[in-house]
């Protein structure tokens, strides 16, 4: 149960995610709207949908334990046409969304040897030593990569926790106050609240990553249900502390808390709430909570491969194991050489997209993110409508309608938020998910009517020789 758990915690990342993204929630979005001062209501509405979700997936889990969970919860409430599109969908964006950490750790850790100490390492050098690391996890078994997750979770989020108590302790900049609580609170009423809360589901994602480990947990009926609630749970309780420091840390001062890329490290600066000792140990968390999302990203995509090519919907070799570790060997190494190639590629081509002033690493690491969040924000929603159909026999009737309810409220409202008034490249996200759709339908419609030649082959082969000789002139007339 425990590495279930640090499956789910680990790919939403709470200190990565507290540290960087919740500046989209209170108005940094491309709308230019946000939840502003009342951002933890934001928060706590959009927890409850994904509440809402996670007990949809909680229930199923239930129901069906395997490797591939999302991908066979959409096949047994839409079919298998919808549900191998809804698979290749998902798996396909966990795929980018890991391959995109790798770029990440390696920008983010150069970025602090250089500043703290002077010391110049290639982030494309650091970028592949994190890679064979990342294979090393995988290879050796689930319960070496989620402990290492729980460690580096559990490791950032006590000392960010710390940090952010100190701050409420200390009263920020102007005292302790109720204000981040009240809706009116929000500059721009419901309607910020509404756009806080599109973005606030972007922190969540990745709740539902221990539904993965159905086959690889002993208890999956008790232990994935505690996992991915539970999770989310802890997850919320930890965003809304640090949404209210972050807060009440900038003097209830929405613009300047929105224009701050990094709020973690701006509030860590020694001439704020922090020291040069603490600001070094921030960036330390930050950049292992960071490590850990990667991780329970790669853990999610090379176990929904193996369980597609099981099912032969995807080609065979995925779903080669490890004779020694029992680990999707094939998959491990597609998705290690995936993020391989995105550092190749950013390296020779400067970046893939303007720069802007922004490190080489990020434009292209920014655009994979949101294109894979968007990604998954969708299928959660197909997940929603597809319960309908296949808990209705399996769970409280009143419960499952208002967790459909919420849950696919959330979901399209997190659609909604990722492509209203996006800007270039941003733009072109929709159209990426349109088209990997399309091709998935393409490769579905094929792989069925294959299959069903092969049964109609292996049904005539079963048939008898008829004898046409001259002496049965009824069967030769057959």
């Amino acid at each position: 149960m425990v590495d279930a758990i640090a499956q789910s915690a680990g790919f939403m990342g709470p200190v990565f995610s507290s540290a960087l993204l919740i500046p989209l929630v209170v108005g940094a979005g491309a709308a230019g709207k946000g939840a502003g001062i009342a951002t933890p209501v934001a928060i706590i509405i959009a927890a409850v949908g994904v509440g809402g979700l996670g007990w949809i997936i909680a229930a199923y889990s239930r129901k069906i334990h395997a490797a591939g969970a999302l991908y066979d919860y959409v096949t047994d409430g839409f079919g298998k046409r919808v549900g191998f599109v809804a698979g290749w969908l998902y798996y396909g964006c966990t795929l980018l969304l890991s391959a995109a950490i790798v770029l990440l750790v390696g920008g983010i850790t150069s970025g602090f040897l250089q500043s703290s100490y002077g010391v110049n390492v290639p982030y494309w050098v650091i970028d592949l030593i994190y890679a064979a690391l990342l294979f090393a996890l995988l290879y050796f078994g689930v319960k070496i990569s989620t402990k290492a997750q729980l460690l580096l979770v559990s490791m950032s989020a006590l000392l960010v926790l710390g940090f952010f108590i100190s701050i409420i302790a200390q009263g920020g900049h102007g005292g302790n106050t109720g204000r981040p609580f009240v809706p009116a609170s929000s500059s721009d009423g419901w309607t910020g609240i509404f756009f806080g809360i599109i973005y606030a589901v972007l922190l969540f994602v990745g709740f539902e990553s221990a539904a993965n480990l159905g086959e690889e947990t002993a208890n999956p009926k008790r232990s994935i249900p505690i996992a991915i609630l539970g999770s989310v749970g802890v997850v919320t309780a930890f965003y809304v502390l640090a949404a209210y420091a972050q807060d009440i840390g900038f003097g209830l001062n929405m613009t300047k808390w929105m224009s701050s890329p990094a709020p973690l490290f701006t509030l860590g600066a020694p001439n704020d709430f922090g020291t040069s000792v603490l600001l070094d140990f921030l960036n330390i968390v930050v950049i292992l909570d960071i490590m850990a999302v990667g991780v329970g990203a790669a853990v999610s995509s090379t176990r929904g491969l193996f369980a597609m090519a099981r099912d032969r919907r995807i080609p065979g070799p995925f779903a080669t194991v490890s004779k020694r570790w029992g680990t999707p060997v094939n998959a491990i190494a597609f998705q290690v050489a995936l993020g391989v190639a995105f550092v190749v590629l950013v390296r020779l081509d400067n970046g893939v997209f303007a720069l802007h002033g922004a490190p080489q690493y990020f434009p292209f690491f920014a655009w994979v993110v949101g294109l894979g969040g968007l990604g998954l924000v969708v299928v959660y929603a197909t997940i929603a409508l597809g319960a309908i159909r296949g808990l209705r026999h399996h769970t409280n009737p009143l419960g499952l309608a208002i967790a459909v309810v919420l849950g696919f409220a959330v979901a399209a409202g997190g659609i909604f938020g990722s492509v209203y008034k996006a800007a270039a490249p941003d733009n072109q996200w929709i159209f990426y998910i349109i088209g990997w759709v399309a091709v998935g339908t393409a490769l579905t419609a094929w792989n069925l009517r294959h299959q069903n030649h092969s049964v109609t082959a292996r049904a005539l082969e079963a048939i008898p020789d008829l004898d046409l000789s001259e002496s049965q002139p009824a069967q030769s007339t057959l």
